[in-house]
């Protein structure tokens, strides 16, 4: 078991390894400002599983900002991996992230739970403070209070995971001892990744969080994150989100993109590789060309099957 100390399945899927793993994030087909077409989707997701990735991750996104530039993968989480887990066997489901400070925290416990029973405990939870400056008057939540709500968040999940009838108090409301939040997930609690640095210190992150997720960082940087996250929080896994356009040429220089690079696909096995030896637990793969099935066969045939 990971030092974690997590039987959670897709926990151990991710975690329990030595090495480095890889996820591909949802929508898979690219189309993040429309509903994209649910029959690729899965078709891709079932790919993914197959040639050989770890974990399939969507996004909490609840309302469509156009300014912001995309809608995540549309559908909302809870049902939307609860049909993944239908056409998938044991690939990890990931959330990156739920937005806890927008959603109740009871609500967020029920559904959690229930999409990791459906799945046969595949469920690891990225959580979030959010950062859509709109969506906290649609909500009305003080942007303010979002550190102090995030930390009840946590705080109630897990606490009505692990109890049973809990007497319970936060600006959400109040649990008296007289109500229970069925069903309970498979194991003791579903995996927290905070995500970013979700108005927390350091300090907090690595005591309550069973991981940290976060967005692509220059090497230099991520060493650094990587080396304070060990002094602070042990063997918890780090994981991080890049985005990967393949090149045409094999030995193509990397090109920056948004939060990741294009290049050629023996760069990018050089490019992880020290990112395996900085320690790095986990990448969930943003893929970038337009055929992705092809992309992603060609990722797990030269960089994930090479590591």
């Amino acid at each position: 078991m990971h030092p974690g100390g997590h039987a959670n399945a897709g926990y151990r899927r991710l975690f329990d390894h030595d090495g480095l793993t890889f996820g591909a994030g949802f929508p898979l087909t690219g189309t993040n400002r429309s509903q994209p077409n649910i029959d690729a989707e899965l078709r891709l997701a079932e790919h993914a599983e197959a040639v050989g990735f770890d974990g399939l991750w969507a996004r909490d996104v609840p309302t469509y900002w156009p300014k912001f530039g995309d809608a995540g993968q549309t559908f909302d989480t809870w049902p939307w991996l609860s049909h993944v887990a239908a056409h998938t066997d044991e690939i990890a489901l990931g959330t990156s992230s739920v937005v806890l400070t927008l959603r109740h925290p009871l609500h967020v416990a029920k559904s959690a739970a229930t999409v990791d029973q459906l799945s046969d405990g595949r469920l690891v939870l990225g959580i979030a403070s959010g950062d859509r400056d709109p969506e906290y008057p649609a909500f009305d939540v003080d942007p303010d209070d979002r550190g102090q709500l995030f930390r009840e968040s946590v705080d109630a999940i897990r606490t009505v995971w692990r109890e049973d009838f809990p007497d319970l108090e936060g600006q959400w409301g109040t649990l008296e001892g007289d109500l229970d939040v069925v069903p309970e997930p498979t194991t003791e609690t579903i995996p927290l990744l905070p995500t970013g640095h979700a108005r927390q210190s350091k300090e907090w992150i690595a005591e309550h969080g069973d991981g940290w997720l976060f967005y692509h960082l220059p090497e230099r940087t991520l060493e650094s994150y990587l080396h304070d996250w060990r002094d602070r929080a042990g063997e918890k896994p780090f994981a991080i989100a890049v985005r990967v356009e393949l090149a045409d040429d094999r030995t193509a220089e990397p090109e920056p993109l948004h939060l990741g690079f294009r290049a050629g696909v023996e760069w990018f096995r050089d490019y992880f590789g020290r990112l395996e030896e900085l320690s790095l637990d986990h990448a969930i793969i943003g893929i970038q060309n337009e055929d992705r099935a092809a992309a992603l066969s060609t990722f797990a045939d030269e960089v994930i099957d090479q590591l």
